[in-house]
């Protein structure tokens, strides 16, 4: 049995198809995009979610603020979510405490991961 000319064309594209979006799918939810490490004070940390509980947490960083309207002293926002349920564990006792934290970034977010692009791995000192 032969198989048709117009069979070839269709499986072809639609394996071009499913690798197209096997790579698109891998390079938007999967691949680590940047990593890096920020430190600050953490404002909160907490489980959250209705469907899939994630630890979601913002840390607070100051410094100073030059090249505006207004120099001086400010702070920036850090959300970030946490996967690991030891690391979890860790940062919930850290309210309050100036912590270093190692984060991963994503290009999207994914329900189970968190509503956060950046994903703490691993905190690297507490003061």
């Amino acid at each position: 049995m032969e198989i048709s000319r117009k069979t070839k064309i269709i499986s072809i594209v639609s394996l071009v198809l499913l690798l197209a979006l096997t790579i698109f799918v891998y390079f938007r939810f999967f691949f680590v995009y940047s990593s890096g490490v920020n430190a600050g004070d953490i404002n909160y940390f907490q489980r959250e979610g209705v469907l899939f509980k994630t630890y979601e947490g913002k840390m607070i960083q100051s410094g100073f603020k030059s090249g505006s309207n207004i120099d001086g002293l400010h702070s920036n926002e850090f959300k970030f979510s946490v996967t690991d349920d030891a690391l979890a564990d860790t940062l919930m006792r850290c309210s309050g405490k100036h912590v270093e934290l190692r984060w991963k970034r994503y290009m999207a977010t994914l329900p189970w991961r968190g509503n956060s692009q950046y994903v703490a791995t691993e905190v690297l000192s507490v003061q």
